[in-house]
């Protein structure tokens, strides 16, 4: 029951890479997005190179104008993967500098035969030698490989209803979460790529709610949540942690009055301590678009202005806590503004102890374990 085939390229090679508008890999090395040609309506690729002294751009324009709506991703080698649609077809290449130019490497392409059936990059993946990609139909959902295989495109899972999102849950990209709709309702699994595409639940919070992952820390196992589970019909962000007995909880500072805000980075390297992550906002509201930074231990978002021409709901943590936002400017037309995140509170947040078990054989991966079903009664909405 395949959603889409597969045309190989012409060359049989490929390899891997992330995902479109601005993305950046999962080490913040390189980022990549469509830069707008001048005043004009015409579009190019262009690559950030962000791990030097001070970021630099470098275009990537093909034979011909990109669409707007385009996807493209930065490898980790600095490639950049494309993915354009060509009379009905997903077709894949690597673009990179060739002198003046710019070299492409098809990698083929991926047909959808199902009406209305849409196909997207899934966000870059851990390691940088690897792209993926969703290809969501009437009734199931596929997982493409589309670049660092053997041979082209290739299709490794298929499951039952329609996903979205997308959140790796590991550092080897193995783990995949996904939003699945079935049966009226959302909630969200997990793909273990490694074992054909293993389903298992991932959110359990109420029988009746939608409940999403939107962003993953596999430091702390910090999970950042959207669901409607403690208000029916209002769709509110939340926290969690990988593995955790405690259930999900619903801070109110994370309700702005008539604003969206939506999470797009976690601070990493925080071992064990996920009320610690400094997490970054995208606030958008009546009075524009700004920064919010957040922490679980905190009972408020601290609001800040986001820099002109910022690359909007882009960045990345370092682990020390410096929060980098791509902007690009007339002036700078490649910049990245750094922030230092507040200070965080001196208090550390610990599960109840649990009693010692044996020791386990090594395992070849740990498994997400769901987290704890968290009836509407044991909410916390601190």
């Amino acid at each position: 029951m395949t959603a889409c085939a597969i045309e190989p390229s012409a060359t049989g090679e490929d390899d891997g890479a992330p995902r479109a508008g601005c993305a950046i890999t999962a080490d913040g090395s390189y980022a990549a997005r469509l830069a707008r040609d001048g005043d004009g309506d015409s579009w190019f690729p262009e690559r950030w190179t962000l791990d030097g002294h001070e970021p630099y751009a470098v275009p990537l324009p093909g034979h011909q104008p990109e669409e707007p709506g385009t996807e493209v991703q930065p490898m980790g080698d600095g490639r950049v993967l494309i993915h354009r649609l060509v009379d009905g077809r997903h077709v894949f290449s690597l673009l990179y500098p060739t002198g003046p130019g710019t070299g492409e490497l098809p990698l083929g392409a991926v047909e959808c035969p199902d009406e209305g059936s849409r196909l997207w990059l899934l966000p870059p993946a851990p390691g940088g030698e690897r792209a993926y990609a969703l290809a969501v139909g009437r009734r199931s959902t596929a997982v493409w490989l589309v670049a660092g295989g053997a041979f082209g495109p290739e299709h490794l899972a298929e499951l039952p209803g329609r996903c979205s999102g997308g959140v790796w849950l590991d550092r080897a990209g193995r783990m995949l979460a996904l939003d699945r709709e079935l049966g009226g309702r959302t909630k969200a699994v997990v793909v273990d790529l490694e074992r054909g595409g293993e389903v298992s639940p991932l959110l359990q919070i109420a029988a009746d709610s939608d409940d999403r992952v939107l962003l993953a820390d596999p430091d702390s196992g910090l999970l950042l949540i959207r669901s409607d589970a403690p208000s029916p019909g209002e769709y509110r962000l939340g926290w969690g942690v990988l593995g955790s007995t405690l259930p999900v909880r619903f801070p109110e500072c994370l309700r702005v009055p008539e604003c969206g805000v939506t999470p797009f980075a976690i601070q990493p390297g925080q071992v064990l301590m996920p009320e610690g992550c400094a997490v970054a906002l995208r606030v958008d509201g009546p009075a524009g678009t700004w920064v919010g930074v957040w922490r679980p231990a905190e009972r408020q978002v601290h609001h800040l202005p986001a820099p002109e021409g910022w690359l909007a709901g882009s960045g990345l943590w370092t682990p020390d806590g410096v929060l980098r936002l791509p902007y690009a400017t007339e002036a700078a037309p490649c910049a990245v503004a750094e922030v230092a995140a507040p200070a965080a509170p001196a208090r550390v947040w610990a599960e109840p102890e649990q009693p010692a078990e044996p020791e386990a054989p090594q395992p070849v991966t740990p498994r997400p374990v769901p987290l704890q079903q968290a009836p509407l009664g044991r909410l916390v909405t601190k």
